[in-house]
Formats: C-alpha cells, structure tokens, sequence
C-alpha cells in the first residue's frame, strides 16, 4: 500500500460511519429520556452497538427493522420495555446524516482516478440519500437490500464480487469498521485493506491493514 504505483480496478468503501457520519446517539438519548440514569449511557450505547452487530447476522430484513429490533433487545436486557416506532425514527435520523467534513474533496480527487463502488450495510433508499452528499462520483452502490445480506456475511461481499465479475485483488477497500468489513474480507482472501481510523474499532495485527487517519493520507499513498 505505500507503494505509488499499486492501481487498484476498484476502491471500495464502507459507507455509514466511515464516509457518512453515523451520528445515532442523538436519536439513541431522546428515545432513552428518563429511562436509564445518565451514568449508565456509555454501558448503553456499547451494548446497542452489539445488538447492531449481532442483528445483521440473520436473514436479510430492511434496515428499520434491524434498528427496531436491536433497540428492543437491548432494552429488554435493561429491563425497559419495547419502544414503538424506534425503528422509524432512526431510520428517518439516517436520512439526515451528512458526509465528514474531511470526506468530499479528497474523494471526488480520488473519484477522478478510480472506479469508487460503495457496499453498504443499509437499503437503497437510504444510499440514494447518501451518495449524493459525498461529492464524488461512485461506479457502483451496493447495498444489503441488494445482496440480501448484511456484512460481515460472505453473501455481501460475494454480491459485490459477482455482479462486478471481479475477485479481491481487484479491489482497495476503505472502512473505519474491523468486524464488518475488514476482518470478513482479510478470511476471504482481499488483502489491499485500509483502516481509515474514526475511533470506533480497535485496530488489531494480524489482518495486514493500512490505517489511515483521512482520505487525504490514503490518496498520498495513491500517489494523487
């Protein structure tokens, strides 16, 4: 990866959190009002997290059905009870969601060399929302609608593999999540892997990654 000359096929990226900013607590603490003491949110918030995770390992379901489904398991384990309509309003909170600062102007650079294609954990109406707001122009959007499957399920990444014709070398893949993205992909044999560090995963060895703490450093190591 430090090596100017590498030229990928295609760079892929995770899209929520990674390039659009997964700015779920806002939405997570109105729904909590006066339900738990404050003290307890951060044990909350990292539980929700895992519900999250966990709920995308099953069968394909829309997107505010995970989010509906998650919340109401980790406030069972709290002993609050389900909270109708949760699912709508987070995904509504999604829609509404915007680039980082430091996304759209290294991407469109990069979008001027390379193939961009998006694998995103979330349905097509949310994508048709996003996207948009990156300021470059992608080659291909993927979704879990699509594939019929979350990551870090195998189907997602096969999806993307298939209907591009393309095996894993073709690809750089950019996320700022280990258990979704990079450590699936590493077992699958992709091995152009960059970590863009956003703080939300520990970064652990093992998995040949490139940790970047922006596009700009990742395009620095493209030679753009």
């Amino acid at each position: 990866m430090t090596d100017t000359n590498f030229r990928p096929k295609y760079i892929s990226f995770d899209i929520y959190g990674t390039l659009i900013n997964f700015d779920i607590d806002p939405t997570t603490r109105r729904l909590l009002d006066g339900r738990i003491p404050e003290e307890q949110w951060l044990a909350f918030k990292k539980q929700f997290r895992g519900y999250r995770f966990d709920e995308v390992l099953g069968d394909y379901k829309p997107y505010e059905a995970i989010l509906q489904d998650s919340f109401d398991r980790v406030c069972r384990r709290w002993g609050i009870g389900p909270t109708e309509g949760a699912g709508e309003q987070f995904a509504e909170a999604a829609r509404g969601w915007v680039a980082h600062e430091d996304v759209p102007a290294p991407l469109k650079k990069m979008g001027e060399n390379y193939k961009l294609v998006a694998l995103s954990n979330a349905d097509d109406s949310f994508l048709d929302i996003s996207i948009p707001r990156l300021g470059a122009d992608f080659h291909a959007v993927y979704t879990a609608e699509q594939a019929q499957a979350y990551k870090p399920r195998y189907q997602a990444f096969e999806y993307m593999l298939d209907t591009l014709n393309a095996t894993p070398e073709d690809f750089l893949h950019v996320s700022s999540h280990t258990r979704y993205d990079m450590h699936p992909m590493h077992d699958m044999g992709f091995r152009n892997l960059v970590m863009l560090d956003r703080g939300y995963d520990p970064i652990g060895e093992g998995y040949d990654l490139t940790t970047v703490k922006s596009l700009d450093e990742l395009n620095n190591h493209l030679g753009l």
